[in-house]
């Protein structure tokens, strides 16, 4: 949740940053939006270090990592979420219009979707379809370091007016 207001505020600046620029037409603030998407492809990093992120926590996750996301403006990639989730015991629960892949990194676990346990371990790629009345799901740590990197297309994800509605928190979130 705190990544959509972080988006937002980001918005607001470069909106803000545009019109003081002179870009306060709307075509021209288009072409300049586009421009600016085109440097970064031509010039961001195509090789994001862990070393580059920091590890979060937050209520969904107990250790979370980012590589790609709309709060990082240093890749030549502007279209994919990917982050790695490591499963401490268990996430907390959510619901979204799916539309992601999770490959497992490591460990064993599940994942409670609608109501239905799915099994997975190392080498596995889970998929959280596209529903209409959105997938309710939550991650469970079955042994070892159960761990998965998520891969989302932002595009895709904005055309199915994805939202993210927690619905439980992880085991010892203390917001």
């Amino acid at each position: 949740m705190r990544e959509a207001g972080m988006g937002q505020q980001r918005q607001m600046e470069k909106q803000r940053e545009l019109e003081e620029a002179g870009y306060s037409e709307p075509y021209a603030r288009a072409m300049a939006v586009l421009a600016e998407r085109d440097e970064r492809a031509r010039t961001g990093k195509v090789v994001i270090r862990q070393s580059d992120r920091e590890w979060l926590t937050d209520r969904m996750a107990a250790r979370c990592l980012y590589y790609l996301d709309h709060h990082y403006e240093d890749s030549a990639n502007v279209d994919w979420r990917v982050f790695c989730h490591d499963i401490v015991t268990q996430s907390g629960g959510h619901r979204h219009q799916g539309g992601l892949a999770l490959f497992v990194l490591e460990g064993r676990g599940a994942t409670i979707m609608d109501g239905v346990r799915y099994d997975w371990e190392a080498g596995d790629l889970v998929l959280l379809p596209v529903k209409p009345d959105q997938v309710d799901h939550q991650h469970i740590n079955l042994g070892g370091n159960a761990k998965w990197l998520a891969f989302i297309y932002s595009p895709m994800w904005q055309a199915v007016a994805s939202t993210m509605v927690p619905t439980k928190d992880r085991p010892g979130w203390d917001s």
